[in-house]
Formats: C-alpha cells, sequence, structure tokens
C-alpha cells in the first residue's frame, strides 16, 4: 500500500527524489522547503526553489518555514498524519519534536558512503580529496547530524578527471532510485537498518569562500582536484595578468615542471608545486565558460606567465 509522505528538500538535487516518489505511486501530503529567495538585478523577485516548483507542478502543498523549533512547528508536522518522511538536501535542522510524529520515521538521501562525508558538502569534499569512490546512503534520521543507521548504500566509482557536477548529476539519480526502492522494502517491512561504524567518520564542511583560490604552491593532483571538487561552483580561482579573476573549471594532468603558477606552453599548461596540469575550461567573471582553445582566441596568454 503506498505511503504517506512528508518531503522536505530544496534543491535541483532533491527534484528527482520527488519526482520518482510521485511516480512510484505515494501520497505526498505537504513538501517543505526553503523560503523563496531574491534575485533580479535589483533583488526585487523572489524566485521559489526547485523543489517548490515541482510541488506546484504535482498540486502537492508547499511550506517553507524559517524554522522547526517550537511547538507549531512540531503540530503542524503532526497534523499531516504522514507515515514518514523523506529528507533530501533541505537545509534546516530537524529537531526531535520533527521527526517524532511519523511513525516509520524520517529518510534521508545522503550523497556519501557514511560515515564519510557526512554534512553539507559530501560531494565537493569527495573530489577535493581525490577519493576514488563514492555513493549514495538512505539513512533512518536521528538528532544528530548524519549519524543514523543505514538502510541502503550504492557505491559508484569517480573518475580521475570528474568534476563535482558531474557527479552531483549522477549521485541524484541514483539516490531518487535508491530512495523509492528502500521506501518499496519498508511498506513490505523488510527494510534492515545497521548501526553507522563508530570508526572511519569524516565531515563535509560546507565550502568557504575563502578556500576557493588556487593555490599553485600545491602538488599537481591535489591542484587538480581542488578545481575539478569546487567546478562549476562556487569555482576555483586564480588571478590572469591583464585579464583578472578567473575561474578554473576543467583540469587534465599536464606535462612539465617549472615555478607553481608559470604557463608552460601555449595550451595552459600551469607549472604546481610538483607537476603541472593543462587548463581545459575556464570563465572570465561576468562570462560563460569557455573551452581552452576559445578562451585563449579572446585571451591570449603568453608562456611564462604566472597566475597567482
Amino acid at each position: 500500500m503506498p505511503l504517506r509522505l512528508v518531503f522536505m528538500g530544496t534543491p535541483d538535487f532533491a527534484v528527482p527524489t520527488l519526482v520518482e516518489l510521485a511516480g512510484a505511486g505515494h501520497q505526498i501530503v505537504a513538501v517543505y522547503t526553503r523560503a523563496p529567495q531574491p534575485s533580479g538585478r535589483r533583488g526585487l523577485e523572489l524566485t521559489p526553489t526547485p523543489i517548490a516548483r515541482e510541488a506546484n507542478r504535482f498540486g502537492i502543498p508547499v511550506f517553507t518555514p524559517k524554522t522547526l523549533r517550537g511547538d507549531d512547528a512540531a503540530a503542524a508536522m503532526r497534523a499531516h498524519g504522514a507515515d514518514a518522511a523523506v529528507v533530501v538536501a533541505y537545509g534546516i535542522i530537524l529537531p526531535k519534536p520533527i521527526l517524532d510524529p511519523f511513525p516509520l520515521g524520517a529518510f534521508n538521501v545522503h550523497a556519501s558512503l557514511l560515515p564519510r562525508w557526512r554534512g553539507a558538502a559530501p560531494i565537493h569534499r569527495a573530489v577535493m580529496a581525490g577519493d576514488k569512490e563514492t555513493g549514495v546512503t538512505i539513512m533512518k534520521m536521528d538528532e544528530a547530524l548524519d549519524t543514523g543507521p543505514t538502510a541502503m548504500t550504492q557505491r559508484v566509482s569517480i573518475a580521475p578527471d570528474m568534476t563535482s557536477g558531474e557527479l552531483h548529476d549522477m549521485l541524484k539519480r541514483l539516490g531518487a532510485d535508491l530512495m523509492v526502492r528502500a521506501l518499496a522494502a519498508l511498506e513490505r517491512h523488510t527494510l534492515q537498518l545497521t548501526p553507522q561504524p563508530q570508526t572511519g567518520a569524516t565531515y563535509a564542511n560546507k565550502v568557504e569562500k575563502d578556500e576557493t583560490r588556487i593555490d599553485w604552491s600545491k602538488p599537481w593532483q591535489g591542484v587538480h582536484n581542488h578545481c575539478r571538487g569546487l567546478s562549476p561552483f562556487p569555482g576555483a580561482w586564480c588571478e590572469l595578468p591583464g585579464v583578472g579573476r578567473v575561474k578554473v573549471l576543467r583540469t587534465t594532468k599536464g606535462t612539465g615542471e617549472g615555478e607553481p603558477g608559470r604557463v608552460l606552453d601555449d595550451k595552459l599548461t600551469v607549472a604546481c608545486g610538483t607537476g603541472a596540469i593543462q587548463l581545459l575550461q575556464l570563465q572570465r567573471a561576468g562570462g560563460k565558460p569557455l573551452s581552452a582553445d576559445e578562451f585563449l582566441r579572446g585571451t591570449p596568454i603568453l608562456r611564462a606567465n604566472v597566475l597567482i
């Protein structure tokens, strides 16, 4: 029998899960998401979240509370009469009174192999760390940060040049499929939960602006992982002589050695602390992403220039 669900999510990553749950016949009685954000040149327009737009398309009631703390929020959640909650990148901490009303529990799609990369930015951190694999975990939520028992996982390999954006798009589809399978097992009373191990936990802290600048003194692999881990957003960046700030969105291993940051050839191979990387895609401030060839046609960069 289909479940009666409350769905809680905000960004594009959560959309496939909402769509798949609706397609599987579950009754989604409410969607919780973040409030619309100001947009446009003057910030006068309010833009609903991707999940709000999708919920409106399905005709599902949308709720955008600033906080879920307090008796009123808990009472409103109980009033939905839902069997379970599904949470995907919601962005608001769920206190115990919000988790308690669901007889079957609240289940989260988390974009890592828990307990590795608990926290806000698991996709970015996995790529930045040079992990060879990651995956998706379905977890039954508790009060702490991503510490609840796990129900299902699916592993994927991270290719050597894969960006966070590419991994994000892969995992959002896998997460949706895995959640549908988990809820099917929950309906049959066959879903098994496993406590997370006490060892191996790491934390995926939110990416801060002050860590986005490229440090060319690092070995090439570290620079490469940094660039692809922050691509396409927020973007790793450097200063180009005569151009200003430029985001580096795609790189690969280059050949050669030299002073860190020095351009070694006419194909945008740049020396690092050891080894070199080749820049494949760049973006000027306010511009669109360009291949290295397109970028060089509009902005010739001389060999021996040093990027900072």
